[in-house]
């Protein structure tokens, strides 16, 4: 199975490890057609605490690492 890639910003980092991303998408409305913004937030695993609020970060799927914590930032190369 292929593990979902979000991107969203930063909200929260007042948890040790644990960040807060805010994910955004835009979705039609079925009857009147209008485009619509709609946010969740997901808590993901930071494990260097290096991201802070504001910091526009990708997230990976992963195996549950706490009760709410089943996300993990992706720390992408600069090559």
């Amino acid at each position: 199975m292929a593990q979902r890639i979000l991107q969203g910003v930063v909200v929260s980092d007042k948890m040790d490890k644990t960040i807060v991303v805010q994910v955004e998408r835009k979705v039609q409305h079925p009857l009147y057609g209008k485009i619509m913004r709609r946010t969740k937030k997901y808590k993901a695993h930071d494990a260097e605490n290096q991201h802070r609020v504001g910091d526009e970060v990708r997230i990976r799927e992963c195996p549950p690492i706490s009760k709410d914590k089943h996300w993990t930032v992706v720390v992408e190369e600069i090559s």
